[in-house]
């Protein structure tokens, strides 16, 4: 299936993006293992302008560099000193959007991430919240701007859509230092997917 080409990563706006994220196929190839699945939960960043983000204000560090990149890479850093969040940078060069992905329904390699989470048998938290899908796919520091059109991690079209009325919008998870920004309705998910974190209704 075709990988997802530099201009779809590339468009202006964050927020359709994380929208036309959900449906798409992400995989990664970690020592010789497959592991992917469908996006069902998607959250968008926008840049300088965007009190959640970690490019608020035009802040450069050593860690939001890969987000000033043109869009097309993997932006993954460690929260809270225990989870690997993976991102997906968005945007021309030097625009520092992002979309994290937050929400996964297993396809590929099931058995592998059930190792990975060090889980028996396959339930929704297998891959439902952002620390658990880039745990289940293998995803850590190792994989911060790789080249989303690369063989390590990348992101497929396999012709999934949702119609206006199968996607919830609403606020993100976890921003509340992000004052009147944290209200913004700029989380996306699929409504009724089981593999959606929590809060879902």
């Amino acid at each position: 299936m075709p990988k997802l080409p530099y201009s779809f990563y590339q468009q202006e706006l964050v927020t359709d993006l994380a929208i036309q994220l959900l449906g798409k196929q992400l995989f990664t190839f970690i020592d010789g293992e497959l592991t992917g699945g469908t996006i069902v939960e998607t959250e968008a960043y926008n840049g300088v302008l965007d009190k959640a983000s970690h490019a608020y204000g035009g802040r450069l560090t050593n860690r939001t560099q890969t987000m000033y990149g043109a869009g097309g890479l993997s932006y993954v850093y460690l929260c809270y000193g225990i989870h690997h969040l993976f991102n997906v940078v968005t945007g021309p060069e030097n625009t520092p959007h992002a979309v994290l992905v937050r929400g996964l329904e297993p396809v590929e390699g099931v058995d592998v991430m059930l190792r990975r989470r060090n889980m028996p048998v396959l339930k929704p938290n297998l891959t439902a919240g952002p620390g658990a899908l880039a745990k289940a796919l293998g995803i850590d520091r190792q994989l911060n701007a790789k080249d989303l059109l690369g063989d390590e991690i990348w992101i497929e079209d396999h012709g999934i859509s949702y119609q206006p009325e199968q996607i919830v919008a609403g606020p993100r998870i976890g921003v509340a230092y992000a004052e009147d920004h944290a209200l913004l309705p700029w989380r996306y998910y699929v409504k009724g997917n089981k593999f959606v974190s929590k809060p879902n209704r």
